[in-house]
């Protein structure tokens, strides 16, 4: 079935449909457009939103990049960046491929319709005319025979009249011999002109129009092919960034997935353990008692680990580092002292024999001189607030940060500097075989031009292994530093040893000394925080363990408090790491000490 059969007598029919059709194409390229303007319009605000909240720069030394929750939420932020990407895509393929193509394909079909249209009515113009014609000379033959008709009446009505004269009656039968040949002529003008129209009419019907309405019907089922084909391909280009969009959602859920809490605490312990120990107690000082007490008199004001009513000095610079750990300038506190030996002498005071020689200032006003120490322990605080207000100087060697992260920091550095190393490496490497290939073939280049580059190279190197040499004698002095200030029990279970034995050698010279005048009660006094603090430690070497680990290298334990390990030896875990670096074991070949944190793969209890 085709419309030149079927409507045949529906010219303006078919001339609003063919209309409606192009005017339909039209409303669907405008409503893909405004699609097209709010894909882009939604993709540059979220373009804007990723720009908001992305970092301008990120760089490996801010922390926040080092928790997993502010890594996952950068990498939602770049999944919605490639999202919008996406969405960007969607609207330039809708843009090309319907929105131009069928705007440039509508036109086209405008143009054909229009001259198909053109030409169906010129086919009705000439039939029309044809037509007019055919009318025309009917109403003349009709005219003509009426005439005739009268012609003849009135020359039969002549004739008949007696009254009338001959020349009167042959002039009336000329006359209706004239029309009546006049009629003859029209009607045979009427005949051809019919027949004209017909064929006329059957051409326009059965030929013409037909093959217009064909034409017609075969543009306006191209252009619902075509739109049918938009209609698809406006699905399909979705369809297409689907999977995209898939795996960019499933990035968001992966990144969601990677973030643990457990992990970020961690972390934020890695970031910020300073390394340094909790204050101790401050002793109690007791003022109300004369200044000139005896030693059994002033054991209740006895600071720890000290013998008669002084304070230790080592004491009070121990806690002058201790208690105020935030300062920006707080320094590491000095290696404790090695244990102390009886002198030679067995003349000496027994407070010297104890507490080696004594302050200057101590000796000639206790109370000065505990007064005066205070006044230096209260002294830092102040200067650390103004240091706060200051800003902290940033040294080379960072030993303006606490000990764990000076730690980290030197470490970071050498490995920094080691991989620039291993690039200068390759590249003196690169350069010598490319001289020895300009040595063997000259016409490649010059060997001397690569001189100027060489020694670069070279001083290069040489200046990143002083630089590396460098790091690595900080981060000696910075490990050894936080050994030596590490609570390590062994260390002070052995000083406790030598310090009781050189308190029963003071003893006994004591007791033979005519200069002795301490009672039973003060000897009991005297000893009494020692032996307790050594029970104390003693205590602590039978903890059960809290963990196991293995010794991922070797590592020769040569300084006091430490422990050899071998590659692959599984140790118990006594003690984890508190932040310098170290971490307490015990061999199941029995001895027990400190290894770095670093050589071990510790799982706990």
């Amino acid at each position: 079935m085709d419309w030149g059969t079927e409507l045949w007598d529906q010219f303006d029919t078919i001339e609003r449909h063919t209309q409606w059709g192009l005017d339909l194409m039209d409303k669907y390229v405008k409503f893909v457009k405004e699609r097209t303007e709010i894909e882009q319009a939604y993709a540059k605000q979220l373009r804007n939103l990723v720009k908001k909240h992305l970092p301008k720069r990120t760089t490996r030394e801010d922390p926040e990049s080092k928790f997993c929750q502010y890594q996952a939420f950068l990498q939602v932020v770049k999944e919605l960046n490639d999202f919008a990407g996406q969405r960007e895509v969607v609207a330039e393929n809708l843009l090309t491929r319907i929105c131009v193509e069928l705007a440039k394909y509508s036109q086209e079909l405008k143009q054909e319709r229009k001259s198909h249209l053109q030409e169906g009515r010129r086919a009705q113009q000439q039939l029309e005319n044809s037509f007019k014609q055919l009318e025309n000379s009917k109403r003349k033959f009709e005219r003509d025979c009426r005439e005739a008709e009268k012609a003849m009446l009135t020359a039969e009505k002549l004739d008949q009249d007696i009254n009338a004269t001959k020349a009167d009656v042959e002039k009336a039968k000329q006359q209706a011999n004239l029309r009546s040949h006049m009629a003859e002529e029209s009607k045979n003008e009427y005949a051809s002109y019919l027949q004209k129209f017909n064929r006329s009419q059957n051409q326009f019907y059965f030929l013409e129009m037909p093959q217009i309405f064909s034409k017609l019907q075969e543009m306006d089922e191209r252009r619902t092919q075509r739109l049918k084909e938009g209609y698809s391909i406006f699905s399909e280009t979705e369809q297409q960034v689907v999977p995209i969009i898939g795996k960019c959602l499933e990035g968001m859920k992966a990144a969601a997935d990677l973030v643990d809490e457990k992990n970020d605490s961690q972390v934020l312990i890695e970031l910020y353990k300073s390394g340094f120990e909790k204050p101790v107690d401050i002793d109690f000082e007791d003022f109300s008692q004369p200044i000139n007490r005896t030693s059994s008199d002033s054991s209740l004001g006895n600071p720890r680990g000290t013998l008669d009513g002084r304070l230790d000095p080592r004491l009070l610079g121990k806690n002058k580092g201790k208690r105020w750990p935030f300062s920006r300038k707080n320094k590491l506190p000095p290696p404790p002292l090695s244990p102390l030996n009886c002198p030679s002498s067995s003349s000496s005071p027994s407070s010297s024999a104890i507490n080696g020689p004594p302050s200057p200032k101590f000796t000639r006003d206790p109370l000065s001189y505990c007064l005066n120490e205070i006044n230096k322990t209260v002294k830092p605080r102040i200067t650390s607030f103004r240091s706060l207000k200051r800003g902290t100087v940033i040294t080379e060697d960072f030993s303006h940060l606490p000990p764990e992260q000076r730690r980290k920091k030197l470490q970071q550095k050498i490995e920094e500097r080691n991989r620039e190393l291993q690039k200068e490496l390759d590249q003196r490497d690169a350069l010598n075989k490319m001289k020895d290939v300009y040595q063997k073939t000259p016409q490649m280049g010059d060997p001397n031009s690569l001189e100027p580059k060489m020694s670069e190279t070279l001083g290069n190197i040489e200046k990143l292994r002083l630089e590396i040499q460098k790091y690595e004698a900080w981060l000696a002095d910075a490990e050894s530093r936080m050994l030596s200030n590490r609570p390590d029990t062994v260390t002070r279970y052995n000083r406790h040893l030598d310090h009781v034995s050189a308190l029963n050698n003071n003893c006994s010279h004591e007791k033979d000394s005519p200069d002795t005048t301490h009672s039973d009660e003060s000897q009991d006094t005297l000893n009494q925080p020692i032996y307790t603090e050594f029970d104390e430690d003693f205590e602590e070497e039978f903890v059960s363990p809290i963990g196991t680990c293995v010794a991922l290298y070797q590592f020769e334990g040569s300084s006091e408090g430490t422990i050899s390990m071998l590659e692959g030896e599984e140790l118990s875990l006594m003690e984890e790491d508190k932040g310098d670096g170290w971490t307490r074991v015990r061999r199941s070949k029995g001895g027990e000490g400190y290894v770095p944190t670093s050589y071990l793969r510790v799982s706990l209890n």
